[in-house]
Parts: structure tokens; C-alpha cells; sequence
């Protein structure tokens, strides 16, 4: 009985974490690792075990750091079944159907650079594939017998639509264990998605550490400041850029900007452009999953009210479309992704924006080392977009309480009530992060560790 850590080890992103047990292999999450080019070339090394060699895949929730190695997986030899939520296979359809489109989409660009030997780290091909590998759905709460002496329960982590802690109970050999993966954890306070349910006691936790030294701002004052972001930009007769992550964020800024505009707190008469193909196609998925969401909005979506949209507001699909928008002087809020800026429409945008001093750029989510939005974040004068050095003059806003992730005082109480297991393993965070939520839970007498990359752990 055996813990090996492929990814997320010492870094944010890349989750990707092995169980063996009773002859099998259980695969937690397969995630693309994200930030600087060093990030992209790990993406095409080994995975540190063989992809054949999986008998299953449990997937916590579709972000890409999660499920984006899912189609590179399957080409290297996975036949194995994967099993998530209902949500979380809708949308990691969509997630990396759009990787894929994106990974051919820079090869094309190499290849016109004169590289005529780059290939995409996976095609249109692979993801269709992998999509054919999704089997069970779990339900929330409702065990799943995998294999002899391996069971799977997912619990709703609040994250994203569909997200979920996952337990393993595991017997090998007269032995048990049970271990939980935390996936990625919600706060508390989410506009339409339920809380994070109460973690079942384990033996051993794997868990995030993302903001595990401080915590995040109110979220009535992250919405209020929000609100005044756009306000500014508007009466100063500027744009407004906000770098959107598809899945979760941008539904979410639907909504407050919704709300906002109803209140008075915006003019109604603002345009909103949702300008990109995988969250208005995740967008159109939050709206199928009422079952997925907090009983007020669910009854809301049966009822044929939709929380997502607002007057002015407009999809675009189309890249002419997406480029006709930088021609707008004036009064428009532009969601694009990524929302590290890393690639996609939003890096086109910021190119057009941040040289104008009457416009703002709203970063609403976190921005890994080495990403472009943390580049801007900590300060830079000026970046470089397609080979341009573009001055940053735009009003820059950094607004953290939007995020998806619990803040460290939810964390400690999320562990805590996982009945202080005896062992902890942290993962998905930055040093500085992990080491400080490391020192507040060793006081519980946890044994905690930081794993490395392809370190394995033997349980038993």
C-alpha cells in the first residue's frame, strides 16, 4: 500500500497523485502543470509511472492543473475507466476539448516560425478519446466499490460545479486505511455553489495548501470593491479587462455583475462582453446543473431564471468578433481568459489596454510565479506581449476574495474536522504558503510532510 506524488509536489499546479493497493493503481486527478515555459516542457516529461499500468482514475473537479494531462495520458496507454461527478464530466469535456485546440493552434505557430518539427503535447484526437474513458458517475456521499479492498465515496469540496473531496478506504494484506484527498476546497461564502461538506475522518490526508498563510477578504467587500472597479473605469470613460478563469469565475462575476446592475452599483446600460468560446460553453453547463447548486439558485434555474446573464450582456464565440473589441474606446468590461494571462484572447486585450491610463485591468483569482498576471500584479512597468514592450499605464486592481479556494482558518477547521488524521501530506502550494500552514497543523500532532516530486510513501 503505496502514496507516490507526480505533481502539485512544492508547486500549485500539475495535481496528479497514485495510489497502489491490493494489486491496483488509482490515479487521483492528471493536471497540467501551469506557469512558465520550464512548467511547459514538465508537461511533456514522464509521468513517473506507466499510463498503461492504471486501472482507474478518480477525478475531483475539471480545472485544467486537474484534468489537462487526462488526454496526454491516454495517449501514452491509459485504458483504464475514469470516474468523477456528472458536473465535473460535462465540463472536463469541454476543458480539454479546448486544450487540445489550443496545443494545435501553437504547433501551427511554431511550425510558421520555422520549428517543423513541433508537435502538440495532444490533439483534437486524444481528448475525444479520453472522453471515451469516463465510465461511473458518483453521486455525493454514495460509495463506490472500485476493486477488492478499494472504495471510493466523493464528497462536494464547494469548489467548482461538481467538485469533490474524494475518500479511499483500502485493505491489503489485514491492513486498512482510509485516505482523503481534499481536491481543491471552497470557502464558505459562495454566491450560488453549497459549502464544502464536512470531511469524514481519515487516517491520512492529502491536501491543498494553496492559501494556507493567510486568508482571503470578506466577500461583501470583495463584491463592493468589484462594483467600484468598474464604476471608476466607466466614469473615467475607460474599458475594463478582467483576465477570467472559464469554469467558476466568470460565472460568478455573470452574477455580480447581474446583481450590481439590478442594484444601481454599475449603470445598467454597461456592456459586458463574455469573450470566451469555454466559459460560455462552461456557462451553458452551470445552467444544466441545478441539482449541483445551493437550493435558492437551483429552484431559480427550474424556474427558468437565469442568474448568469444581464442586459448588455454579449457572447463571443467567433476570434473576429474577439478582435472587433479592441476597436471599443470606451465603457465596455471585457471577460476573457486566462486568468493568469498565461495564453488566450485576454492576452490580445492586454496588449490593446494597458497602455491607456483611463482604463483598469481586474485581476480576480490567483496568479502563479512566473504567470503574466502576477508579472503585472507585483508592479511591472512595462511587459511583453507578441514580441512588443506595452507600458503599463491602466489602473491595475487585485481583488482576492473572489477566490475558489479556502482561505487558512478554513483550511486548519476543514483538517481539524477530518478528526486530525495522523498523517498529513501538503500539496498544491508555494513554499512560502505550505510551510506556514505545515507549522500551524503540526501543532495537532499531525505528522505533516511536503512531499517531493515522484516521491512515494509507503502507508501501511
Amino acid at each position: 500500500m503505496q502514496i507516490s506524488f507526480h505533481g502539485a509536489a512544492g508547486d500549485v499546479t500539475g495535481s496528479c497523485h497514485l495510489i497502489t493497493c491490493a494489486g491496483r493503481r488509482i490515479l487521483i486527478d492528471c493536471g497540467m502543470f501551469q506557469g512558465g515555459r520550464e512548467l511547459d516542457a514538465q508537461n511533456e516529461d514522464d509521468f513517473g509511472f506507466d499510463p498503461a499500468a492504471i486501472d482507474v482514475l478518480l477525478l475531483t473537479h475539471a480545472h485544467l492543473d486537474h484534468c489537462g494531462r487526462i488526454p496526454l495520458l491516454v495517449k501514452r496507454g491509459f485504458q483504464g475507466e475514469i470516474v468523477s461527478t456528472a458536473a465535473t464530466r460535462d465540463l472536463a469535456r469541454v476543458v480539454m476539448l479546448d486544450a487540445a485546440h489550443l496545443q494545435e493552434e501553437e504547433t501551427r505557430r511554431n511550425r510558421r516560425h520555422g520549428r517543423e518539427d513541433a508537435e502538440p503535447l495532444y490533439d483534437t484526437m486524444d481528448a475525444l478519446d479520453s472522453l471515451d474513458r469516463f465510465g461511473r458517475v458518483a453521486t455525493y456521499t454514495k460509495p463506490i466499490q472500485l476493486f477488492d479492498g478499494v472504495r471510493a465515496t466523493f464528497h462536494d469540496a464547494g469548489h467548482i460545479l461538481g467538485s469533490a473531496i474524494i475518500l479511499l478506504d483500502l485493505t491489503e494484506d489485514g491492513v486498512s486505511r482510509r485516505v482523503l484527498f481534499s481536491g481543491d476546497i471552497g470557502p464558505r461564502e459562495r454566491p450560488f455553489l453549497n459549502p464544502p461538506s464536512p470531511p469524514p475522518s481519515a487516517d491520512i490526508v492529502v491536501m491543498e495548501s494553496t492559501y494556507g498563510d493567510r486568508d482571503h477578504r470578506t466577500l461583501g467587500d470583495s463584491v463592493s470593491e468589484f462594483w467600484e472597479a468598474i464604476a471608476d473605469a466607466h466614469d473615467r470613460g475607460g474599458n475594463v479587462i478582467i483576465p477570467t478563469f472559464a469554469l467558476e469565475r466568470a460565472q460568478e462575476l455573470l452574477f455580480y455583475l447581474r446583481e450590481g446592475a439590478a442594484a444601481g452599483h454599475i449603470d445598467s446600460r454597461v456592456r459586458v462582453f463574455l469573450d470566451s468560446p469555454m466559459a460560455i460553453s462552461a456557462t451553458q453547463i452551470y445552467r444544466r446543473h441545478a441539482e449541483a447548486m445551493r437550493p435558492d439558485i437551483g429552484a431559480m434555474l427550474r424556474a427558468g431564471k437565469d442568474p448568469f446573464t444581464l442586459p448588455g450582456l454579449q457572447f463571443t464565440r467567433d476570434a473576429a468578433d474577439s478582435m472587433a473589441l479592441n476597436r471599443i474606446r470606451g465603457g465596455a468590461v471585457i471577460m476573457a481568459g486566462s486568468g493568469m494571462a498565461t495564453g488566450g484572447r485576454v492576452r490580445h486585450h492586454l496588449r490593446h489596454t494597458l497602455s491607456h491610463a483611463d482604463c483598469s485591468v481586474i485581476f480576480v483569482g490567483f496568479a502563479a510565479e512566473g504567470t503574466l498576471a502576477r508579472i503585472i500584479i507585483d508592479g511591472a512597468r512595462s511587459v511583453k506581449l507578441f514580441g512588443d514592450e506595452v507600458p503599463v499605464r491602466a489602473r491595475i486592481h487585485t481583488i482576492n476574495g473572489f477566490s475558489a479556494h479556502a482561505g487558512r482558518t478554513d483550511l486548519l477547521d476543514w483538517h481539524r474536522r477530518a478528526g486530525s488524521p495522523a498523517r498529513t501530506f501538503l500539496v498544491h502550494g508555494e513554499a512560502a504558503s505550505a510551510e506556514a500552514l505545515a507549522g500551524a497543523l503540526k501543532k495537532t500532532g499531525s505528522d505533516v510532510r511536503r512531499p517531493t516530486l515522484h516521491e512515494a510513501v509507503d502507508l501501511a
